[in-house]
């Protein structure tokens, strides 16, 4: 692991597997870091060269004034990376907010990227400002303690969270969340306060593969679909899924990317 100054900050990121193998970007989730895909490392990783980082402002990378973490500035950091890496053409995988930038990518660097799997993820501007827009308030004030049965309900699935056999993982992401900043606010602000995508990807030419949870209880299969018809390409629907599907269900959401993958180097 090391830090990679990229655009004005300093970006932790894990660089696994061979440098000469194809690589693939992990983009994480908002209260989330770079561990979120270790299950996609572990399996990936004597195929392709892994890379995962996290963003400015979260993780372990550079802090970020609020202003310098909206979508553009994070897609300009991924960019970035994937020339200082020297990964392009790349295939880009983003959870929830590593999807926004997925996507922005996509659209505004095709010639960096080999395709993009956007995975619980929206190519639209927030439907729950009213939901979302006090809990980022409640988040700069107080923390996430407050929230945190909240925030639990909204990056999980209901069959992850009833399931006996992984109140170990369960306790470790709970506790990762509680332990962020009250900084993280600024980094849930422009998630809920980002802009659409999805006249972006008209005539798209990178290949776009979204998953969808269908337990998930912030984007689900219609803004899945919704992704899928903007830009051309294909979506899938996995079951007894929430918002992490890359931790809850990482099986299969192992097998889609590497079918995916496959599919597009056809």
């Amino acid at each position: 692991m090391q830090h990679i100054a990229v655009n004005g900050c300093k970006l932790w990121v894990e660089d696994t597997g061979d440098i000469a193998k194809p690589a693939i970007l992990f983009s994480h989730s908002l209260f989330f870091d770079h561990t979120m895909f270790h299950h996609q490392r572990d399996e990936l990783a004597g195929d392709y060269r892994i890379v995962a980082y996290d963003h400015r402002g979260q993780g372990r990378s550079s802090p970020a004034e609020r202003a310098e973490q909206s979508m553009d500035h994070l897609t300009e950091d991924a960019a970035g990376l994937i020339s200082a890496l020297n990964l392009a053409p790349c295939h880009v995988i983003g959870n929830s907010m590593g999807g926004f930038i997925a996507l922005r990518l996509a659209a505004r660097y095709p010639d960096l990227i080999a395709s993009v799997v956007p995975i619980n993820s929206s190519g639209e501007e927030e439907h729950k400002k009213k939901d979302f827009a006090p809990l980022v308030e409640s988040m700069a004030a107080n923390g996430t303690e407050p929230l945190i049965d909240t925030l639990m309900y909204i990056m999980f699935g209901d069959t992850f969270l009833a399931d006996p056999d992984r109140v170990k993982e369960k306790n470790h992401w709970r506790q990762k969340m509680l332990n962020l900043p009250k900084s993280i606010a600024d980094s849930a602000h422009q998630v809920v306060f980002r802009q659409s995508i999805l006249h972006e990807l008209k005539d798209c030419r990178v290949p776009v593969f979204a998953i969808a949870g269908d337990e998930d209880h912030a984007y689900g299969a219609k803004e899945a679909k919704n992704i899928a018809t903007a830009s051309g390409g294909k979506y899938h629907v996995v079951d007894k899924t929430g918002h992490s599907a890359s931790i809850e269900k990482y099986k299969v959401i192992n097998e889609l990317i590497i079918n995916h993958i496959k599919n597009t180097n056809k």
